[in-house]
């Protein structure tokens, strides 16, 4: 069994120094560390190091339990990777050991998988009201139209008249596709 400890630093700005002392203190015979925001490479990249790195018996040892990622889904997600490995965490504030396999343990993560269920269903549902109150203001999703209301009745007019789809569609530098669903299918 080998202590393997893990540090992160949420900006370029801050230090590590801190946290690489608290884990060479509790006695961690390796250590990574990533140094960016949590949503940069280097850390994910350290993370999977990690990762591959721990064998089976292994203690996963971090300063703070939000050290493993940004948001709870992240971190129970590294969570069960590390014990997929056989291996487990704890956390040095006493968030969270996993090394016991006690039912209070196994509770702390199962509720930590509520809460990271709950973030996720939180975050959906402002992005569905913040979605409605725009577009009930008028704001409109997707890419714009290449074709507006004006030009669709024009092409339509102008197909019916004789201009085959690829003269319309080289016209407004648009599909044949685009032509085909304006002008309802009919005719190549």
């Amino acid at each position: 069994m080998a202590l393997i400890g893990f540090a992160r630093v949420s900006t370029k700005d801050q230090d590590l120094s801190t946290q690489l002392e608290l884990l060479n203190n509790a006695g961690c015979d390796e250590i990574f560390h990533g140094k960016q925001s949590g949503a940069s490479d280097e850390n994910s990249k350290k993370l999977d190091e990690l990762v591959r790195y721990i064998r089976k018996g292994d203690v996963v040892v971090v300063t703070k339990l939000d050290r493993l990622g940004r948001s709870l889904r992240s971190i129970l997600s590294t969570i069960d990777d590390i014990h997929t490995k056989k291996a487990t965490l704890r956390s040095l504030d006493g968030a969270i050991d996993t090394s016991n396999d006690s039912p209070f343990s196994k509770a702390q993560v199962a509720l930590l998988g509520t809460f990271a269920q709950l973030e996720r269903d939180l975050i959906v549902s402002r992005t569905a009201e913040g979605r409605e109150r725009a577009m009930s203001a008028g704001v409109k999703f997707g890419a714009p139209k290449k074709i507006d209301d004006k030009q669709r009745e024009i092409i339509k007019k102008a197909y019916q008249n004789g201009k085959t789809m690829e003269e319309l569609a080289n016209k407004y530098a648009v599909s044949r596709q685009t032509i085909s669903r304006i002008v309802g299918g009919k005719r190549g």
